[in-house]
């Protein structure tokens, strides 16, 4: 198989594609760390913090480049599959993740630093709710923490995430659902995570 090559650089290849390529050219694989490494280090480190989230991150695309063959080709985006993985991974960690939450709402609020004013004004009111979000988060179920968080610090879909999860999408609503509520009743209306209206 000849290596796919965009034309221009604003042709990006599909996910999709660059997993089939992978299966003869393995260092294709590559292509998808470089592209999405960062973005789960972000995920795991804002989950159980930046001591774990290399490994987790490394493991994640071991685990992925093992598993490329079974990918399925009908989905472009490799994302949902990738924080799946990730998710279970972090899962393992579960007792790490509830000591992250736990610390955080033990430790002081951090000062910040002299910024522009909506980077001030967005940093003083996430300071304020930190310890409560933290105490929330610790508090939820780990499956609808996983649902809430992957589309909150995922930035996934409904149906990414239900994907990643292999849950239904109707679960991933109800599970989403119940983690606001308890995020609404433990924050009150000032939290960081209320829907849009």
């Amino acid at each position: 198989m000849v290596p796919m090559m965009s034309a221009s650089p604003d042709v990006r290849i599909r996910d999709s594609d660059l997993v089939q390529e992978s299966l003869t050219r393995p260092e294709a694989f590559a292509e998808l760390f470089d592209q999405y490494a960062g973005m789960l280090y972000r995920y795991v480190s804002k989950r159980i913090g930046p001591d774990t989230a290399e490994d987790i991150v490394g493991e994640t695309f071991l685990i992925a480049f093992s598993r490329r063959s079974r990918y399925d080709q009908t989905y472009g985006d490799a994302r949902p599959w990738l924080f799946g993985i990730t998710t279970k991974l972090i899962s393992r960690h579960y007792r790490a993740e509830a000591a992250r939450y736990r610390a955080l709402l033990r430790s002081p609020v951090e000062p910040f630093m002299e910024n522009p004013a909506e980077r001030v004004v967005a940093e003083v009111a996430a300071q304020a709710v930190r310890p409560a979000l933290a105490g929330a988060l610790a508090a939820l179920p780990r499956r609808d923490r996983d649902v809430l968080l992957l589309i909150a610090w995922g930035d996934l879909t409904y149906e990414e995430t239900a994907r990643s999860l292999g849950i239904p999408v109707g679960t991933v609503r109800s599970r989403l659902n119940r983690a606001r509520r308890t995020l609404r009743k433990a924050l009150g209306d000032d939290h960081p995570l209320r829907e849009e209206t």
